[in-house]
């Protein structure tokens, strides 16, 4: 046996080593003569392949005079060359409209996208690169189908919430699985608190090349059971070669919040609350005397004006440097890049600074093998606002009187004397740090065995090392009288590797195929220690060490392990019938011993209509192809021993004890979702004016849920498998070009609706929170609000008044007397019913314009914060505007109650501040100027120089009365759409320059 297994690698390597073939050369230009780098040139039938490099020049071996070269680079049309006698090419690439020839990274993989029977969509670099986005994510937002995002606060680092073609689960994780240059990586956030950092902000956009959304399941499903939320596929920039290329950019600019809002000035103030006291239901108060009471102050009789909501807010900036060298010969090509990211937030005390360093190499050792790595490390130091959680976030500022000052004014200190606390003393004796390194690298090894066959072995990491230090001090409310110090510090690592073969052939003249055999093995492991410290001796010394005092430590320790097979194969058949199909077995250490193997199956066929005979000759329609798919995914986003039975330490003074934690459940599985995808693909004109229209149906079955269990049985709550919900909704996306001549004016629009429901919950019913509306009840979509229907102010009396479930109006005093099953009903959804975006591209000779635009529609928005700052002085809060319209005597009509001082009239949880959070933004605006490449090279010896301005989300047009429409709550889980207190958006203006030498 081993003598045989010795021969045959002794046949597989002389085979390597001495089989022969013929080189070509050639360059590659466009039709002005401009060389063009990065053009696929591929050995038709074949897997063998290169790229042109930075001059536009190739090299491939190919087997012999009969070959031919298939020439394909996105924006070209497509060319096919045979090879004959000839050694040396010279080609020209023409443009073209059509991108049926662009290249689409699909996992484990490429694809053109012609031949595809899958839905994917790609966001190519030249979309992106001259927008200040801070972390990829943003890139994303308004330009796929189907990719629902939201930003989580205008805050620096905040993460993005997005659904891929709606949300498929209710307790595991809606966010989609993200690979970055084939290693799934940590979307997750780490750190502490309500509003931890997210790790994807630590990428630089400048490094990446392409992102493609993985979105129906003949796609996704190569990614088994962790594809149910869809795959963003991350490839960073690489080298094509050639004489070393310099690269330089660099833009600055300044932000500001896109919207603030209007508050009560100190007249104002105290005409409601005079009002409201003398109106109380506690009788005939006077404003001046209860306000004294309660803050302790006599700041009512002065004449201070506080404008405390500019408080929360400073003037932003950013500036961003990158820089990067690549190059390489026929063997080597590399590429070395460095960025630098420093930005100062509109929220006072946020800052974020981000250095990059990235290296990307490749080298043949010879025409059959070669290796690759790529190598990155990150900084990221993210100031964070000191007390960086919903409650005590500075934009609560304006909760705060007007008619009392910032500081004192005898001693220049903060006043300490308000409604409540006065937060800016966290800012200003305060620190909140989240200190990241993180390195995703990779390296791989490919061995082309033969011309249609190779092998390829990839190992890559996710390393991240996130450190947070918060020092309070002694001035601070939680950090008084003596400083507080807290200390976390978490390592993360996953690991990740892949194995598979590749194959490509055309069989006969009239069948291609080609397939994808392998494995893959990714653990994580995560670590996390932390401590509090009290008692210090000053504030300069704000580490543990310094305490007099730790008051509290723990440390944990949590990892997974996933071991996967995968197969697929596709074919196409007369250049026009394709049949895809591809399966996964994943096994999970998450799972119960007997349900930790599942299978996740896919199938698909596409129909090339325009190639028929029928249809060839047609001067209106250049493609047509419709496509199918059917196929399952999983989801296996919960806790890493939700199916276990733990146990924990106990303490009784210096006596340790063991207690159950958690109760197993040892048949514990994966969350299916089973996903229908019908589509067509057109283009017309010669593809002026192309299009693709997408129906899907995801249904989702064995939800994992944490359901609540009797405490007496020692255990709050059990992970299992209940429920069922589905998805359904349409995609189209629409690409024209305009104009063609000099003056071209390219657009293109995409738009998606979808419907979710919860099909099964055996029942129960899961209710978001004391003050959220957010519920979860079968026959209904996912979050809908459910609670009391305002009906606005009885004109009689001033009174606050609320539908019954009957459709009669209530006082508030009648209406809680009713039984609960006639108070409460549907009073709204924030799933929105339709999302989109469009984005037009003007350009004349060196002059170019992009106009993006971002819409949502039919979404509906709870402002929790309502209770505080929009409910007609029950408490003195500061009050927005709209609040001076209330009800003043009978026969007036207003939607707002009579102002009555601790009655709470009209101040019950209910659709009063449920809003239209429908919106349409501006969502980037660039003006571009490439300087001429003859002046540019003949004067400055560049060899290209573009200067540009820039501006990100420049307008919002919106009915929503909250700072921003664009909310997402800390609150999590079922209580989707819930503002509280959320941070606007920052609207950023930049002006920068790119150069290449």
């Amino acid at each position: 046996m081993k003598k045989g297994f010795t021969c045959i690698l002794f046949l597989l390597f002389f085979h390597l080593g001495y089989s022969q073939g013929l080189k070509v050369l050639g360059t590659i230009k466009d039709d002005v003569g401009i060389p063009l780098p990065g053009v696929s040139v591929l050995v038709k039938n074949t897997i063998q392949g290169t790229v042109t490099n930075n001059d536009g020049n190739f090299v491939i071996e190919v087997p012999n005079t009969n070959s031919v070269l298939v020439i394909s680079y996105i924006g070209y049309a497509q060319q096919e060359i045979s090879v004959g006698n000839q050694n040396n090419f010279d080609i020209v690439l023409k443009e073209s409209n059509t991108q049926l020839n662009e290249v689409v990274v699909v996992g484990f993989g490429t694809a053109y996208r012609k031949d595809m029977t899958g839905s994917v969509s790609k966001l190519g670099a030249k979309e992106f690169e001259l927008q200040p986005v801070q972390s990829f994510e943003n890139a994303m937002q308004g330009r796929s189908a189907g990719v629902f995002m939201n930003s989580g606060s205008g805050k620096l680092g905040q993460g993005l919430n997005i659904r891929v073609r709606g949300i498929s689960s209710v307790s595991a994780g809606n966010q989609p699985l993200f690979v970055i240059d084939g290693v799934p990586v940590i979307s997750d956030a780490l750190g502490s608190g309500d509003e931890p950092d997210n790790p994807l902000a630590t990428i630089a956009p400048e490094d990446i090349e392409s992102i493609e959304v993985l979105k129906d399941a003949a796609a996704s499903s190569i990614y088994g059971a962790r594809a149910s939320n869809g795959v963003v596929i991350v490839t960073t920039k690489s080298s094509k070669g050639g004489k070393t290329k310099v690269e330089f950019g660099y833009y600055g600019g300044f932000s500001s919040p896109t919207r603030k809002r209007e508050w009560l000035n100190a007249a104002e103030y105290r005409e409601l609350f005079n009002y409201a006291a003398k109106h109380s239901d506690y009788g005939e108060l006077v404003g001046s005397e209860e306000f004294a009471s309660e803050t302790g102050s006599s700041d009512w009789e002065k004449n201070y004006d506080t404008k405390w909501a500019d408080q929360a807010f400073q003037n932003g900036g950013v500036n961003n440097a990158h820089l990067s060298l690549s190059g390489g010969d026929s063997k080597t090509s590399f590429l070395l890049s460095g960025s630098f990211n420093n930005q100062k937030g509109i929220i006072i005390g946020n800052s974020m600074d981000r250095k990059n360093i990235r290296l990307n190499l490749d080298h043949k050792i010879n025409k059959k093998l070669k290796f690759g790595t790529n190598l990155s490390l990150v900084r990221s130091l993210n100031k964070r606002v000191p007390s960086d959680n919903a409650f005590s976030n500075p934009l609560q500022l304006n909760a705060l009187p007007p008619i009392q000052p910032v500081r004192d004014s005898a001693t220049g200190l903060l006043n300490r004397n308000t409604l409540y606390y006065n937060n800016l003393a966290d800012v200003e004796n305060g620190n909140n740090d989240a200190l990241t390194y993180r390195s995703i690298s990779s390296i791989y090894g490919q061995w082309d065995i033969m011309d249609r066959l190779s092998f390829r072995s990839e190992y890559g990491i996710d390393w991240l090392n996130l450190q947070e230090e918060q020092y309070l001090g002694k001035l601070t409310e939680d950090g008084g009288p003596s400083g507080y110090s807290f200390s976390n510090q978490v390592t993360s690592l996953n690991q990740n590797v892949n194995n598979y073969f590749t194959y490509q052939q055309k069989v006969n003249n009239d069948l291609e195929l080609n397939a994808t055999l392998g494995m893959q093995f990714n653990s994580g492991e995560t670590n996390s220690t932390s401590a509090t410290g009290r008692g210090f001796a000053n504030d300069r010394f704000k580490k543990i060490a310094s305490s007099a005092k730790i008051t509290a430590a723990s440390s944990s320790g949590t990892g997974y392990a996933f071991t996967s097979y995968f197969a697929r194969a596709n074919t196409k058949f007369m250049d026009k019938f394709l049949f895809g199909i591809s399966g996964r077995v994943d096994g999970s250490s998450r799972f119960g011993k007997d349900k930790r193997w599942g299978f996740f199956p896919a199938v698909s066929a596409g129909y090339i209509l325009s190639n028929e005979s029928f249809l060839k000759e047609n001067k209106t329609i250049n493609f047509l192809k419709i496509r199918g798919s059917y196929g399952r995914t999983g989801n296996a986003e919960i806790g890493n021993f939700a199916s276990r039975t733990l146990w924990g330490s106990e303490f009784v003074g210096d006596l340790a004890g063991t207690v159950p934690t958690q109760l197993g459940v040892s048949n514990l599985t994966w969350e299916n979702t089973d996903q229908l995808d019908l589509g067509v693909e057109f283009g017309l004109f010669n593809d002026r004016l192309s299009a693709t229209f997408d129906y899907f149906e995801k249904k989702t079955k064995d939800l994992l849920l944490d359901l609540p269990i009797p405490s007496a049985n020692g255990y709050t709550f059990i992970t299992k498998n209940l429920g069922n919900l589905s998805n359904k909704g349409i995609e189209l996306t629409v690409t024209s070009q305009n104009l063609v001549g000099k003056f071209k004016w390219s657009t293109t629009f995409n738009i998606s609706t979808y419907k979710n429901k919860i099909t099964n919950l055996n029942g129960s019913t899961i209710d978001g929170g004391s003050r959220q509306l957010g519920r979860i009840s079968e026959g209904k979509p996912f979050g809908y609000f459910y609670g009391a229907k305002y009906a606005g102010v009885n004109p009689d009396n001033g009174n606050a008044q609320y539908f019954g479930i009957d459709g009669k109006k209530y006082d508030q005093e009648d209406f809680l007397s009713l039984p609960d099953s006639m108070q409460n009903q549907v009073v709204g959804d924030p799933n929105p019913d339709f999302f989109g975006g469009m984005n037009n591209h003007f350009s004349y000779k060196g002059v170019a314009l992009d106009i993006q635009l971002q819409f949502i529609y039919g979404n509906d928005l709870y402002n929790t914060a309502g209770f505080f700052q929009s409910v007609n002085g029950d408490y003195f809060d500061n009050q927005s505007k709209d609040q001076l319209a209330y009800w003043r005597k009978p026969g007036d009509v207003t939607d707002i109650p009579e102002p009555r001082l601790y009655s709470g009239n009209g101040s019950m949880k209910s659709s009063r501040w449920v809003q239209d959070g429908s919106y349409l933004r501006v969502k980037a605006v660039t003006l571009s100027y490439t300087i001429p490449r003859n002046w540019v090279s003949s004067n400055l010896k560049m060899e290209n120089l573009m200067v540009y301005m820039s501006a990100q989300n420049l307008f919002t047009f919106t009915k929503y009365n909250g700072y921003d429409p664009e909310v997402s709550t800390y609150f999590g889980g079922v209580n989707l759409g819930h503002d509280f207190y959320t941070p606007p958006q920052a609207k950023i203006i930049t002006f920068g320059v790119n150069a290449t030498f």
